[in-house]
């Protein structure tokens, strides 16, 4: 099964993902609700991650999952026919094979949006592990 979005769309996604929050609004009003708040499940924004398995968009959320190390969601994606997310989602978290793959397959694109889920989820467990590393004395 293939994504089915057109490549202006896809580009848009990866700059949303990267923290434009202009094109992630645009794209939740103008059709594609589902790619916005995609970006804020990735950032563990619960309501959103709630949305996605509530408006049919599992796919997602076992992207994101997977994204996270959550072997299951990407066995679930390869049986479901989602053969590119789940290679997305292992390059995501941090997979360089699973990268390599995608971009000799011709999935550039999915490769790049790969890359910038990895820089997110990455800056949210250094983010975590900072803070676990206070030291107040």
């Amino acid at each position: 099964m293939k994504m089915e979005y057109p490549a202006k769309i896809i580009l848009a996604w990866g700059e949303a993902i990267g923290g434009n929050t202009e094109i992630r609004d645009w794209l939740m009003k103008n059709g594609y609700p589902e790619l916005g708040i995609f970006v804020f499940a990735l950032n563990n924004q619960e309501e959103a991650r709630n949305w996605l398995m509530s408006n049919h968009q599992e796919h997602l959320m076992a992207m994101i999952r997977g994204a996270e190390g959550d072997k299951n969601a990407c066995l679930w994606l390869r049986k479901f026919g989602f053969s590119i997310m789940e290679k997305m989602a292992r390059a995501a978290d941090n997979d360089d094979e699973k990268l390599h793959e995608l971009m000799n397959e011709g999935n550039n694109d999915f490769a790049t949006l790969a890359l910038k889920m990895r820089s997110v989820k990455n800056q949210i467990e250094d983010d975590n592990n900072d803070v676990h590393k206070l030291n107040f004395s």
